[in-house]
C-alpha cells in the first residue's frame, strides 16, 4: 500500500508538466495499462495524468468537499494500479472504468456518511469546486454545489456525468449500468429538483450548461 501511495503522490507531482511533443497522449490507455501492470510506473502517471481531471471533478461534485473527492480520486487510481492487469480496455479507453469506479466510490461514501450522521442541515461547503468556473460567479457555483448535495445520489450522479463532464445519455448509461430511460428519468427528476432549488438562478444554470 505504501509504495502504492508513493507512486500515486509521484504521478500527481508530474502533472504540472505538460508533454513536449505530444508522444503521451499518442499512447493507448490499453498499452499503458499494460505497461503499469508490468510495474512502470511512468505508464502510471501517464495514466493519471490523462485521467485525473474527469475523476476528480466526479468526486468532487458528488461529495462536495474537496478533501473527501481527493482521498476517492486517489482510491480510484490505487484500484487501477492494483487491478491493472486484470483489466481489459477497449477503444474507449479506461476513462469509463475510472468513472464508473469512482461513482462508487463517492456514493458509498456518502452512504457511509448518512449511516454514521443523522441531521437535517445542509453541509457547509466553504468554496465552490473549480470545476463549476464555467458558471456565473462564485456565489452562484456555491449554491449549484449546495443543492446537487440535496439530490439523491443516483439523480446526481447522472446530471454530474452528462451536464457537467459532457457524457451522452448513452455514456452516463453505460458509466451507471443503466438503461437510457432510465437515464433520462433521473436527468428529468434532478433538473426539476434543481430548478425548485434554484429558481432565482436556473435560466444562468441553463445558459451556462448551453454554453459549455
Amino acid at each position: 500500500m505504501m509504495q502504492r501511495m508513493r507512486l500515486f503522490v509521484e504521478a500527481s507531482q508530474r502533472l504540472n508538466f505538460a508533454p513536449s511533443d505530444g508522444a503521451a497522449e499518442a499512447v493507448a490507455d490499453a498499452d499503458l495499462v499494460t505497461a503499469m501492470a508490468a510495474g512502470d510506473s511512468e505508464a502510471f502517471a501517464a495514466l493519471v495524468s490523462r485521467h485525473v481531471a474527469v475523476v476528480a471533478g466526479i468526486a468532487r461534485r458528488m461529495l462536495g468537499d474537496d478533501s473527501e473527492a481527493e482521498d476517492v480520486t486517489q482510491e480510484a487510481f490505487l484500484k487501477l494500479w492494483r487491478l491493472g492487469a486484470g483489466l481489459k480496455i477497449d477503444q474507449n479507453g479506461v476513462g469509463p472504468w475510472l468513472r464508473r469506479v469512482v461513482s462508487n466510490l463517492a456514493i458509498d461514501r456518502i452512504r457511509s456518511k448518512r449511516r454514521v450522521t443523522v441531521t437535517d442541515e445542509v453541509p457547509e461547503v466553504p468554496e465552490a469546486p473549480s470545476q463549476l468556473k464555467d458558471l456565473e460567479g462564485e456565489e452562484l457555483a456555491a449554491r449549484v454545489d449546495l443543492a446537487l448535495q440535496e439530490l439523491p445520489e443516483r439523480q446526481r450522479l447522472a446530471l454530474t456525468l452528462f451536464h457537467f463532464e459532457g457524457l451522452s445519455q448513452r455514456e452516463v448509461a453505460t458509466s451507471m449500468d443503466i438503461s437510457d430511460e432510465a437515464v433520462e428519468s433521473l436527468l428529468a427528476r434532478a433538473r426539476r429538483k434543481l430548478k425548485t432549488l434554484l429558481e432565482p438562478d436556473w435560466r444562468a444554470l441553463v445558459s451556462a450548461g448551453e454554453g459549455g
